[in-house]
């Protein structure tokens, strides 16, 4: 088979995106243990908010780190493959852009959220996919290819329809600089992820190394963010019960509409099973990045809250799925 059919979205995989007994067990272990780790970190930052919060500064740096180790998960013809995605790529990435930020100002409206917790729903609405989400994909037993071109698209876009949606929806509520929301996507997102592919097209790891060590790392990450998150918002849990109802029904907005979007489409059912999870588990670590470099603390608990549900949403959704025809 050609490289071109290896790469096709919508067949089969190419290897590296499945888990392989090259991982070692330990290390599989660690990784499933994914939800562990953010309630660690959520406990790390409840317990000690002092040491949690003054980590606030290095946050972008953190996610930016995620976001190159994804880079160097990608090989040039991961990228090129793009090209022949057809229509359920551009179905599913259309699905996560108009969705998820309609979806969230709608919710963040009807609820009568607080002006920054409002925008904080918007802005995990706004992000691109996350990368769990091609992990919980083939647990779903869909289409690991399609969910990772949904997931690269989504977040080379990021850096135009990010900000722009913010923007778009929160203008009215409070005052928004597009360029400067720009920038900072562009930083943490695009030019790391360029830059992880770029030195993939010089150095070859072993496979144990991008498919074990990197994911673990971007997890340990991630629970680490969502201590700091909640440290800096230590006492603020008054506001919690609604923002909790929020980020449930923004996720299962997400993955209700992302799933009958597909089936509308007329696309196969794992290909449905696999928008579904790609629309509804949101890059919401951008979000909270984002929250704190130009708003607030406050806007990022919808992030962090949101980190916590969707991957307990999504591995429960792959877990019924699996078990279906």
């Amino acid at each position: 088979m050609d490289d071109s059919a290896r790469h096709h979205i919508g067949h089969r995989p190419p290897a590296k995106h499945v888990p392989t007994s090259g991982v070692p067990s330990w290390l599989k272990l660690l990784q499933d243990g994914f939800l562990v780790w953010v309630v660690l970190g959520a406990a790390w930052g409840w317990f000690m908010p002092g040491p949690a919060a003054s980590g606030k500064i290095w946050i972008p740096e953190a996610l930016a780190a995620v976001m190159l180790g994804m880079g160097l998960t990608l090989t040039h013809r991961d990228v090129l493959a793009l090209r022949q995605g057809g229509r359920m790529l551009l179905l599913g990435v259309a699905l996560q852009y108009v969705v998820m930020p309609l979806g969230a100002w709608g919710i963040a409206t009807i609820l009568g959220l607080p002006k920054l917790l409002a925008l904080g729903v918007i802005l995990v609405g706004a992000c691109p996919g996350g990368t769990a989400s091609n992990v919980v994909a083939y647990l779903a037993r869909g289409d690991v290819a399609l969910s990772v071109g949904m997931t690269t698209v989504s977040t080379l876009l990021s850096p135009l329809l990010t900000p722009l949606w913010i923007w778009l929806l929160a203008s009215t509520w409070l005052t928004i600089d597009f360029l400067p929301l720009f920038w900072t996507v562009t930083k943490i997102v695009l030019l790391p992820v360029v830059t992880g592919v770029l030195v993939r097209r010089a150095w070859q790891p072993n496979p144990w190394f991008y498919e074990g060590v990197l994911p673990l790392v971007s997890m340990v990450i991630i629970a680490w963010i969502v201590g700091v998150i909640v440290g800096l918002n230590h006492g603020q849990s008054h506001v919690a019960g609604l923002v909790v109802l929020a980020v449930i029904v923004h996720n299962a907005l997400g993955l209700m509409l992302g799933y009958w979007g597909g089936r509308l489409g007329k696309a196969p059912l794992r290909h449905c099973r696999t928008v579904s999870l790609e629309v509804g588990m949101q890059n919401s670590g951008l979000a909270v990045a984002l929250a704190v470099a130009h708003f607030g603390p406050a806007a990022a608990v919808p992030g962090v809250i949101f980190s916590i549900w969707h991957n307990v949403t999504g591995p429960l959704l792959a877990s019924i799925w699996r078990r279906a025809p």
